[in-house]
């Protein structure tokens, strides 16, 4: 007798697959229980996770939590205005949701132990591990103990007969959901080696893409996308659709340097179509429903709620407690925008609310509604103690 059930996070890629004979060859473990929770992946990658799981897991779980996902976290992350160092987070926001689902089965099948694929240098481990170890569960990182490299687990994949879609010309680790799709290894880790175009599947190149703007508009309810063009749509449809017409438009990639949560940097390519646009539009759209000091607050918390939910702290009891601020402050952000797609740009032209703190009437030079007269008294005090200052120093 063994060490009973573990049960692990799986995605049917390189590490994970290896994850399945490792966990009994080395950890003694007599049942491998892998869960494929689906997030926005390709149907082809869903597929491929759950044949594998079936064939060399001893029991599978294919979970479909992309309603989940949207409802739960891409749009807290929207009204958040959720980014991280500059690009919209994806792999971070998935995370969390599929230990959840991993920790659900493993409750079912009553183990003590969970397991998941991440080296000991991304980030990845400490979300999962966070969501684990909060549900009392043991957690076992094969990739990250046994201090694996590349090379030693394609070799490990061939010996066992496992298929992976990885070579070692084209050693690209991609991870997609709804949000985003990432992609890195290989040569790709040198910050001055130029992305080849075949890494990038959602985006076309400028050069190819649509020659005429394309002009669109997004409906806000309380601070979350409801529809596209006068449709009323669900979140995932309207991203998923939005994928695509941005995509085709070469909007949404992202190639930089950025600060992992260890502290070390790491170059990192993504796409993110809908996430640009969908971003872009809401922040404009707060700038027409909330006050001056609503805004500037609320910059602080969107920066603080971005980097907790990159580093998978939902459940800090701040992430709670700025969740709380940001989703009273959406109570306003409903209206319509209106987003050209041009060549890889992503611009708005122009704006609408019933919540708009705006008058036209009060604003235009030609009103006399404020006498502006009013304003001599204003200016008279505006910046006198930096007057009194520079005064002093004249004499």
């Amino acid at each position: 007798m063994g060490k009973g059930t573990v049960v692990m996070a799986y995605s049917g890629g390189l590490d994970t697959s290896i994850c399945i004979p490792l966990l009994k060859e080395r950890y003694d473990y007599d049942r491998v229980v892998t869960v494929a929770v689906n997030v926005g992946q390709s149907d082809e990658d869903i597929a491929m996770a759950s044949e594998k799981g079936k064939k060399f897991a001893d029991v599978h779980y294919t979970i479909d939590a992309r309603d989940k996902f949207v409802t739960e976290y891409l749009f807290p992350a929207i009204r958040a205005n959720g980014s991280y160092e500059g690009y919209p987070m994806g792999t971070a926001l998935a995370r969390p949701l599929i230990a959840d689902e991993v920790v659900r089965v493993a409750l079912r099948e009553k183990a003590k132990a969970v397991a998941h694929g991440c080296t000991g240098k991304g980030n990845d481990q400490l979300r999962f591990d966070f969501i684990f170890r909060i549900a009392g569960l043991e957690v076992i990182a094969p990739i990250r103990e046994l201090n694996l490299t590349r090379e030693w687990e394609i070799e490990y994949a061939k010996e066992h007969k496992i298929p992976v879609p990885v070579a070692r010309d084209k050693p690209w680790s991609i991870d997609e959901n709804l949000w985003s799709r990432s992609i890195e290894g290989g040569r790709l880790e040198d910050p001055s080696y130029h992305p080849p175009e075949e890494i990038f599947g959602w985006t076309v190149p400028l050069e190819k893409a649509a020659n005429k703007p394309e002009l669109i508009t997004l409906d806000f309810l309380k601070g979350v996308p409801v529809g596209m063009n006068g449709e009323a749509m669900s979140g995932l449809d309207l991203i998923t659709r939005l994928n695509i017409v941005a995509g085709g438009h070469g909007i949404g990639r992202s190639n930089m340097i950025e600060d992992r949560i260890l502290g070390l940097k790491a170059r990192e390519n993504y796409e993110h179509p809908a996430a640009t646009v969908l971003l872009t539009a809401h922040a404009d759209l707060e700038q027409l429903t909330l006050t001056r000091q609503e805004l500037a607050f609320k910059r602080m918390v969107d920066d603080k709620w971005s980097e907790l939910a990159y580093m998978g702290l939902v459940h800090e009891p701040l992430f709670h407690d700025l969740n709380a601020f940001i989703n009273q402050s959406q109570q306003k952000v409903t209206g319509k925008v209106d987003v050209q797609l041009y060549k890889g740009s992503c611009r708005v032209l122009g704006r609408s609310s019933p919540e708009g703190i705006y008058s036209d009437d009060l604003v235009s030079f030609d009103s006399t509604t404020l006498d502006q007269c009013h304003a001599i008294g204003v200016s008279a005090y505006f910046g006198i103690q930096a007057r009194m200052i520079e005064e002093r120093k004249k004499k």
